[in-house]
């Protein structure tokens, strides 16, 4: 079957929302006084080593449409900051009892970029390629990851903690048992690893 070059594509989303949050959605949205103007306004607010943060709110559709962008999700209308939808894009809205509504993000903040580490060589690929493989997909169970910043060409590798691991009072012994032995275990170079991260910004901050 040849399929015709101007056939139309699937639209782009930016995100996608499950039954549960769309009701959940359209429920608080139609509790409004302006409930056929508003929108679900979506905006990532992403800090270079922090883990995201979002906020959720109602804005009139038509104000928002001269500067971000517009989406309708069965029948619900989406707003998205330009400066958010890199950010957003491929993410699910979803609502549970326990949790409320909560965005399962599959990107991952910008990188902390420190004056004086390196990140670009053939050491950082390496550090990468086994957090990416090995360590992430460890502490995705646990709702964390990890970040390479860097390396101070002296062996240690720089890095912070975004998820579950932000904040966390295990963080500390989960940096320095799991993420440091496997990585020292396979690079020969490397000596240790740091953890900058501020986690007194965390959900679970500890002294």
């Amino acid at each position: 079957m040849r399929v015709s070059p101007f056939a139309p594509t699937a639209p782009d989303t930016l995100v996608e929302i499950t039954p549960e949050a769309l009701a959940t959605l359209l429920k608080l949205r139609d509790e409004e006084d302006d409930k056929d103007r508003l929108g679900l306004r979506i905006e990532v607010l992403a800090a270079p080593g922090e883990e995201f943060k979002y906020d959720l709110s109602f804005d009139v559709v038509t104000q928002a449409a001269f500067t971000d962008e517009v989406r309708t999700i069965d029948g619900l209308k989406i707003i998205v900051p330009q400066a958010s939808m890199d950010h957003i894009r491929g993410a699910t809205l979803d609502f549970s009892e326990r949790q409320g509504l909560l965005i399962r993000n599959p990107n991952k903040p910008p990188s902390l970029v420190i004056e004086g580490l390196v990140s670009d060589d053939e050491l950082s690929a390496q550090i990468e390629a086994i957090i990416a493989t090995e360590i992430n997909p460890s502490l995705a169970a646990h709702g964390g990851f990890v970040t390479f910043a860097g390396h101070d060409t002296e062996g240690i590798a720089y890095l912070t903690m975004g998820g579950g691991c932000h904040g966390c009072s295990m963080s500390k012994m989960t940096m320095l048992e799991g993420v440091q032995t496997t990585l020292v275990e396979q690079i020969p170079e490397l000596l240790k690893v740091r953890d900058i991260t501020d986690h007194s910004t965390g959900e679970n901050p500890y002294a």
